[in-house]
Formats: C-alpha cells, structure tokens, sequence
C-alpha cells in the first residue's frame, strides 16, 4: 500500500493525505469527479508546474493544490497535485519533477530513480502520463525551438530498467508510445507552430548515459544508427511505464544542436545552463499539449 505525507497548508481545511490522490476530492473545496486525470513528468525542458497564469488562459482556475510525498517499495516522490475546474469541467494534474528538484538541479540525470517516480505515478491512479524531455537535436529538420514527440527510442546503454528484476518477464515495445496520445498531441503541435501535412514531428530518441555530453564521434555514430535526438533520461520512464500498461508519450523540446551538429558553429561547446533556458522559452506549445490532454 503507498504510503503518503501530506505537507499541511494552514489555511485549508485538513483533507487525509489519502484522498489527495484518490480520483475525487471529497472536502469541500473540491468542484466534483475528474474527467481527466492527468501525470506531467517534467524535467530540464519543465522544471516547475506555475499553473495560475496559464489556466486562466484557456478559462480554468486552479481549485486546490496539495504537496505530497509518495514512498514507494524503492523510495520516496515528492508530487504536486493540483484539482482544476476548466470551463465547467473538473480534472486532476499530477505532477512529478523527475530530478526532484525545483531548480532543474536536482538528482543527475544518470542517478535518477525512475523505478520510483513510475510507481508513484502508477500508484496516483493516473489516466495517462505526458512526460516533457529537452533533448539535442541531430536531425536537421529538429533545429532547436521546435517541438516534436518522441515515436520510438534506442537503449544502447546496456544499463537494464525493469520491474523484474527476480522473475522473467518479457514486454512488448513494438510501439513503444501510446499512439492515441501521440495523434492528439501531433495535432495539437502542428496547429499551435503553424506545421502543414508536411512537417515532421515524429522522432527516434537515442539514449545517452550522461552525465557528460556527446562528442562529436559520438553523435555521428549515433546519426548512422538512426538516433534523431539525443537525451539522458526518458525512455528509462517509457520502459517502465509500458511494464506498468500505463498510456505514456513523450514531448520534446529541441533544446540545442547536439555536439557537432550546429551550422554556425560545429565546435560549439554545451553547457545545462543554456539548454535549460531554451528549453523552458520554447513551454508554449508544451503548454498546448498538457491542456489538450486534459480535454
């Protein structure tokens, strides 16, 4: 059983830190039961959930938000839960920071705990999770400031992520995304950037180990064996959210060139700081598919 602690707010009426992720809100601030509840895993491309300006741009209001701690079997998750009412219609946003950080510098990309962070999003009982990635852009139709969805992934990192680690259980990742989610936002991406037919925004994610960038050598390699982008992190959370059958896909900020790849300048040096910043100017149309999910 997920074991809960609610960080109290004085100002509220006290709610069981149980209730705060069952489906519905039972005190009475809540506006009734969610249609949609909604995991958002954010990273150096979403390092803090700010809803009240952006709500109140498509007509919602943020109801009650709650700060809770999940333990999990492999450790604890801090999440920030927020009850929303847009236009008339409640939902519920689960938020999770997989650096657990409010910074974007948290737990390094190569220790995170993403056995944890699934289950506590697996245990919050959400309907879908929309995970937000800043990656490096190798195709040259990927430039940085667009934003695409990740269609398959390559794990070459010999680094095993699974559940099962005491029994032999074999998953499909054929499709490794949940492919309704990813026609919703595709849509969604292509209307907010003003894309035709024509603009791609499928990609294949390549993971890397990180810390460290990519060399050169290293992203040529990989644009031979057809990585598109590259990043640290995401389909470590994919793996395991299709062991769990939870509907997941993967939004991706083109944060920077990856090493090499930069027409300006193919020497260029990466520093986290530069492509955090440009990840998180390029939240508009990030904002476009979170909203767009919950409906």
């Amino acid at each position: 059983m997920v074991m809960l602690s609610l960080l109290p707010e004085p100002s509220m009426s006290w709610i069981s830190s149980q209730k705060i992720l069952n489906r519905r809100r039972l005190d009475k601030s809540s506006p009734g039961a969610a249609t949609m509840r909604l995991g958002v895993i954010g990273g150096t491309g979403l390092i803090n959930m700010d809803l009240t300006k952006r709500i109140a741009d498509v007509g919602g209001e943020v109801i009650r938000t709650d700060d809770v701690h999940v333990d999990t079997a492999f450790g604890p998750v801090p999440l920030r839960c927020f009850s929303l009412e847009i236009q008339g219609v409640s939902h519920e946003l689960i938020f999770l920071q997989r650096h657990h950080s409010s910074s974007g510098h948290g737990c390094p990309p190569h220790m995170i705990n993403h056995k944890a962070n699934i289950t506590a999003m697996s245990q919050s009982n959400v309907d879908a999770v929309l995970s937000v990635c800043s990656v490096g852009a190798i195709a040259s139709t990927f430039a940085p400031g667009k934003v695409g969805l990740a269609q398959q992934y390559i794990d070459f990192t010999g680094v095993a992520t699974t559940f099962h680690d005491d029994e032999s259980t074999f998953t499909s990742v054929t499709v490794p995304f949940d492919e309704e989610m990813n026609s919703v936002l595709e849509a969604v991406l292509r209307k907010v950037q003003n894309f035709d037919d024509g603009e791609i925004l499928r990609y294949t994610y390549w993971l890397t180990q990180g810390p460290q960038f990519e060399t050169v050598a290293e992203v040529d390699a990989i644009d031979r064996l057809g990585g598109e982008m590259v990043g640290m992190t995401m389909p470590r959370e994919a793996k395991l959210a299709r062991e769990l059958t939870m509907a997941y896909a993967a939004v991706c900020i083109s944060s920077n060139w990856a090493a090499g790849r930069d027409p300006a300048d193919a020497g260029k040096a990466l520093n986290h700081e530069d492509v955090s910043a440009q990840a998180n100017d390029r939240l508009e149309p990030v904002w476009a598919c979170i909203f767009a999910m919950l409906g």
